[in-house]
Parts: C-alpha cells; structure tokens; sequence
C-alpha cells in the first residue's frame, strides 16, 4: 500500500508521543564492550544530528513540482524523529563517560555530497541505502553488548527506521512512477553504483563494531543486497488498485 504525505505526518505524530527508552535503567557496558563499539557509536551518534535543512529545501522544491505540499512537512518530522535518535545516544555517550565527537570522516564525507545534492530521487535513495545499513548496525550494536540501557535505545531506533524505510520506498515508488522505462533503468544504474560505494565505505568504517555484534563482512553484504533489492523490488510494484490511507499506521 502507497500511503499519502498525510499519513506519514500521523504517523511521526503518534510515534514521538511514545517513551520506548528506560533511562531509569543504570548503563552496564563493560571496558571491553565499550571498546569494540565505541568509536563507531560516536560517528553514528553524530551522523544523526543533522538538522536536515538540505533534505527539507530539496523536499519544498520537488514537492512543488508534483503539487504534494504536504510531503515537505512529513519530511521534517521524519527529520526530527533522526534527531531523537541522536540525542538519546548522545545522552548515552555522557552516561558511560565518553566525550561526544565533532566530526568523522565519513559523516564529512556525506554531508558533502548531500550539501550539494538538490534532487529529491537521489535523497531518497542514499536515505534509502543509509537507514539500511543502520538497521544492521543497530542490531550488531544491540547483539555486541549485554548493557540493558543501550539494548533499549536500539530497539527504539530499529522500530523507528523500519518505518523510516517504508516511507522512503513509498517515495522512490512514487518518483519512479513519473519514469519511462529508460530513465528508469538508467536510474538504477546510478543506483547501484551509489549503492556499492555506500556499503563498502560503511564496513570500512564500522566493520569492527559489526563483528563484534557477530556480523562479518559477508553477512552484511549479504543483508544489504538483500534491503536494497527489496527496494527496488517495491518501486516496481503494481498498486494500481490500492487506495491511500490517511490513517496514521498502527
């Protein structure tokens, strides 16, 4: 189902009324545990902080393009929903007695391209690409610690970006929609080179932080052509037949 900008307002509503982080629960990661993971818990810490003015100036000009003038307002609270995961794992940082960092290279390195990205269609797939491999690393970052706190937060951040990437494919689907099928095949050809970089700088990265929640190098390619396909899969999905809900998803 192709859900409208309205829904997704509802939705990001709803979901920062709910409190899934227990900080009443005392931080319990150990030296060892602290030190598989937390170089990359920083650099993810700061990725998520973004204020997210260059995606909402793309979102304002594309949703003026297809006459949607609702969808810049989705965006922003899906931007602010990214910003509560930055402040609870930053607020984790200081509990454990870590010095949050200022810059990465890698979130450099993104940000750069995305300062000079105007294109709603290349926003949605690098968030698409981005929010996937997020998903994994916030499993193995779960799975690399028995610390009950930042299981918690986690677990908040993995319900939130699986919605995250359903209201991304929905977008891609709905700018593929407007595509011959040449621009659409050429479309994904960008796609996948953008995709093929992407993983390989974040297990360049990460990878320590991934093995140490039991993810190896061949197991993250492996889930990540697995997400991304499945996105492209969805962008060529027949929902002719299916109405917009404007109903905030349960």
């Amino acid at each position: 189902m192709i859900h409208s900008s309205i829904f997704w307002q509802n939705h990001f509503k709803k979901n920062s009324s709910i409190q899934r982080v227990n900080w009443n629960i005392a931080s319990a990661i150990t030296e060892h545990e602290k030190n598989e993971i937390v170089r990359s818990l920083k650099a993810w810490q700061l990725g998520e902080t973004s204020d997210g003015s260059h995606l909402l100036a793309a979102a304002k000009k594309y949703s003026k393009s297809v006459n949607e003038p609702e969808y810049p307002a989705a965006i922003q609270l899906f931007i602010k929903e990214e910003q509560k995961h930055g402040n609870n794992l930053g607020r984790y940082i200081d509990l454990i007695g870590e010095q949050r960092i200022k810059k990465d290279w890698g979130d450099t390195l993104f940000r750069k391209v995305r300062y000079f990205n105007t294109s709603m269609e290349l926003w949605t797939i690098s968030v698409i690409i981005v929010e996937s491999a997020a998903q994994i690393f916030y499993q193995a970052l779960k799975d690399a610690t028995k610390c009950p706190l930042l299981k918690s937060i986690c677990d908040d951040i993995l319900i939130d970006e699986a919605h995250h990437i359903k209201f991304q494919n929905e977008r891609l689907y709905k700018i593929f929609e407007r595509k011959s099928f040449y621009n659409k095949a050429f479309s994904i050809g960008w796609y996948g080179i953008l995709f093929f970089v992407t993983i390989h700088a974040v297990w360049f990265g990460h990878s320590r932080a991934f093995k140490a929640g039991g993810i190896v190098k061949r197991e993250f390619m492996k889930r990540m052509y697995y997400k991304f396909f499945n996105s492209l899969k969805f962008t060529h999905s027949d929902f002719s037949i299916t109405s917009i809900s404007e109903l905030a998803p349960s």
